[in-house]
């Protein structure tokens, strides 16, 4: 079987900015671009896409009318390689909701719903590129063999652009930067 066989041709090599921005929806959806390449992802759980509505819902609602909390779309790390990466949960300034592609500097908090096969691309990849980018939170949404998530939150030093651990928390979220929330997650 070759290469061909499995993927098509253009996932074999580096895609620009333009190339990427002249595809549909649809072929965006499910995959982002790390340094030029496309990178595909399983489709969710339910559980995975249900925690991930939920806590944007929250996080919405949370954030006031300067924030707008949403699911599954991209945000433009940067374009030379292209880097688009599609966190779970993104927040992001509400006055720049018809500006594509959106950029780190729109975005305050990014949550990331590990799952099986994703583990080490979240915990290690995704922290150092969102880092990189200045994306100012973090947050990491893990299930505990209990079946309760675990939410790791950090918080990013800028001067270095490295993120420091912020609070753990264990089936709800409660006051944590960047803004005042509480989110029941013991139920999902």
């Amino acid at each position: 079987m070759t290469a061909e066989m499995v993927a098509p041709a253009w996932m074999h090599a580096p895609i620009t900015a333009e190339q990427y921005n002249s595809w549909s929806e649809e072929q965006c959806a499910g995959i982002e671009i790390v340094d030029g390449m496309v990178v595909v992802s399983p489709s969710a759980s339910k559980r995975h896409n249900r925690l991930a509505r939920i806590l944007a819902n929250a996080l919405d609602f949370a954030a006031g009318p300067d924030w707008n909390a949403d699911t599954d779309f991209d945000v433009r790390l940067h374009d030379v390689p292209l880097s688009n990466r599609r966190p779970d949960v993104v927040v992001y300034r509400a006055d720049t909701i018809d500006i594509t592609p959106t950029r780190p500097e729109h975005v305050l908090l990014v949550v990331e719903v590990v799952s099986p096969g994703s583990e080490t691309t979240d915990r290690i990849v995704k922290v150092d590129q969102y880092a990189k980018a200045g994306i100012p939170f973090y947050w990491r949404i893990e299930q505990a063999a209990t079946g309760i998530p675990l939410v790791y939150t950090y918080v990013l030093d800028p001067a270095n652009r490295d993120y420091r651990d912020g609070d753990m928390f264990t089936g709800a979220v409660k006051a944590v930067a960047p803004f005042p929330v509480e989110i029941d997650l013991s139920t999902i």
